[in-house]
């Protein structure tokens, strides 16, 4: 039996939801066969931070790194799948809500409150300054969340995203992990070399735990 790949991204497409005044997917069809040409060839115009993505410091910190500098090693190794219940809409997640031992460097949150990809809602719930200065103590290296926004919509101030900065945690955003149980995976999730960008989408894939798989 081949062991079960859980794929955490939303399909892309024009249907996907993204935040409120951003640029939407996209795509342009330049040649195809159905009009008598010799070969398919498309483009796209969309934001990076569509569906599954990676923010890069410099999204949320002038002058800081851009993705195409972060270590590929934060997007792929050990990861923990962790189930949040009874958050109000549009709460933030505080350590009081960790109901399991921090165990992986890279920690996925599922909060099932952005259920659907393609029907935007404002009132998600997202991560607090607080958690994560306690997630970068215990030696997290990597947070995800199953929502658009490790910060409410409305949070000018990003305090999170600031946190994210200050303590060198990198971020995944807009996973779906409501399919995928509670507990210890191997999380493959590389963002695209995009020179000078705040962002890139990913292919996020968790695969079975792999003991003696590579920290890099």
């Amino acid at each position: 039996m081949k062991p079960k790949i859980y794929d955490i991204s939303p399909k892309i497409s024009p249907r996907l939801g993204v935040f409120p005044g951003d640029v939407a997917f996209s795509r342009q069809v330049a040649m195809s066969f159905a009009g008598g040409d010799h070969l398919e060839l498309s483009s796209i115009t969309t934001t990076l931070h569509l569906g599954a993505h990676a923010d890069a410091p410099s999204h949320y910190h002038g002058g800081a790194e851009t993705i195409e500098k972060r270590p590929l090693g934060r997007y792929m190794g050990r990861a923990q799948v962790v189930r949040v219940k009874g958050l109000k809409p549009g709460e933030r997640v505080m350590p009081a809500h960790m109901r399991v031992e921090v165990l992986s460097p890279r920690i996925l949150f599922d909060t099932q409150s952005f259920p659907d990809p393609e029907k935007w809602n404002s009132d998600f719930n997202s991560l607090s300054p607080e958690l994560l200065t306690f997630l970068a103590d215990q030696g997290v290296t990597l947070v995800g969340i199953d929502t658009p926004s490790v910060d409410p919509e409305d949070c000018k101030s990003l305090d999170s995203h600031q946190v994210l900065f200050k303590r060198d945690l990198s971020v995944l955003e807009g996973l779906v992990l409501k399919e995928v149980p509670e507990g210890h995976y191997t999380l493959i999730a590389l963002p695209l070399a995009l020179e000078g960008a705040d962002a890139s989408p990913v292919r996020a894939v968790l695969l079975p735990s792999m003991p003696g798989f590579p920290e890099f």
